[in-house]
């Protein structure tokens, strides 16, 4: 096997220490000379001087929880290619675990070129998602405490969640905090509903007679505080994010699009909306050239499926593991995709729906919207309906075989013939 890089280094990075070996070769003869260092400033100060004094052109390290990212940033300002690699990819022989070895081990992986880089993203980007990210764990949290409010009413025998569908909208909130305040008497809880709620007000009285007690009442009352305070660090964070976008946007070279801008296309999507779309950038940034492919981004997201096949048999066809974040927002964005009437995407669900089932249907209407979302970001082009008769007029013959299949199904013999063409 040749040398792809003659002068590297592997990274074995812990909480405390970073391990480093340097695999030097020249011709047949290959020398290695390994070093402990602290996770410090100074220390990984001392590292990248060290690395630079042993003029490495590639550095090496496996992406280790949070551990790697200030080691990351320190070593960025080398002059080396710093490679981010999946620990899963790289695994060592067992039985042969020490720091020492998993150094080695990195350095010779990167000396051959086997080791897949990791996609990083540019620091703006990298601030974008970790604020994205913290906002839906925010949300997160708020639906839980949601969840142990609806707990709290039903101890104290308070069936509101069974007439309301959202019990901290303007009704449900308003009903709470008066039972927080100490009323009790059901028709007075009922008259604060909203008239446009579609429960009527006997409804109401019967779902408000319980028995709430004082604890009841510390409890609600300690959950919309916590839910409130979410509420307002989610909206801090709504504004830092629009600060950083601005941010990015003032930095913008000549010839590429500014963020918004690029908001602004993703928006024409069907089922994304301005905080969606602001999530997805966050997660693939907005150079694509990093993806020589459509194919490459949604195997990066892991919305294709794994290869799995032995004796010539598949023995699996699910979804492969991705991006987490970026999968999940973008299945959420297909949901609602597929209730735009008349859309491609709701014709896409609809006829796999019926074959493959609606979570197998739901993952490939996210993979074809993210397949448009790189062609749109590389292009810098709006989003074009295909319409929902787009796959009647794809293959008429295939079409044809399809209804006759159905046809048999239900025990009819049927035999097609073409038209004469009219003259």
């Amino acid at each position: 096997m040749d040398i792809v890089h003659s002068r590297c280094a592997g990274l074995d990075v812990h909480k405390e220490t970073v391990v480093a070996c340097v695999r030097l070769a020249s011709g047949d003869k290959v020398s290695r000379e390994v070093r402990t260092f602290g996770t410090t400033t100074s220390g990984l100060l001392a590292l990248l001087a060290w690395l630079t004094e042993m003029g490495c052109t590639h550095v090496a390290l496996e992406a280790t929880g949070i551990y790697w990212r200030p080691v990351w940033n320190i070593l960025s300002d080398g002059a080396f290619e710093l490679v981010l690699a999946n620990a899963a990819h790289i695994k060592n022989v067992p039985g042969r675990k020490t720091d020492v070895n998993d150094a080695t081990w990195i350095a010779d992986l990167l000396a051959y070129g086997l080791i897949r880089s990791s996609f990083v993203p540019e620091p703006a980007i990298q601030e974008l998602r970790s604020l994205l990210r913290t906002r839906k764990q925010l949300v997160r949290e708020q639906t839980s405490h949601v969840q142990r409010v609806q707990k709290t009413l039903e101890d104290a025998n308070i069936k509101l969640d069974c007439v309301i569908t959202d019990i901290l909208g303007v009704s449900g909130r308003a009903m709470i905090e008066a039972l927080v305040a100490g009323e009790t008497d059901p028709g007075t809880l009922a008259e604060l509903a909203d008239r446009r709620l579609k429960a009527s007000r006997d409804q109401l009285r019967e779902a408000l007679r319980g028995r709430v007690t004082d604890h009841h009442r510390f409890l609600l009352r300690l959950h919309l505080g916590q839910i409130d305070a979410l509420t307002a660090d989610a909206e801090r964070v709504d504004r830092q994010v629009d600060a950083v976008i601005a941010r990015m946007d003032a930095a913008v070279e000549a010839g590429q699009a500014p963020v918004q801008a690029m908001i602004g296309l993703l928006i024409t999507v069907p089922g994304i909306g301005p905080l969606a779309a602001r999530m997805i950038l966050a997660e693939i940034g907005c150079d694509m050239s990093r993806f020589p492919s459509a194919a490459h981004l949604l195997s990066w997201a892991g919305l294709c499926p794994r290869n799995d096949e032995s004796a010539g048999k598949r023995r699996s066809a699910r979804l492969r593991k991705g991006a987490p974040w970026l999968k999940t927002v973008l299945v959420q964005c297909a949901w609602a995709a597929t209730r735009k009437k008349g859309s491609y995407l709701q014709a896409q669900f609809y006829r796999l729906r019926s074959r493959r089932g609606p979570k197998k249907a739901l993952c490939a209407v996210a993979a074809s919207m993210l397949t448009a979302i790189y062609h749109m970001l590389r292009d810098g082009t709006g989003y074009q309906d295909l319409g929902a008769d787009h796959f009647d007029h794809c293959s008429t013959e295939a079409r044809a075989r399809r209804l006759v299949s159905q046809l048999a199904k239900l025990g009819f013999d049927v035999e097609i013939k073409p038209l004469a063409a009219v003259p």
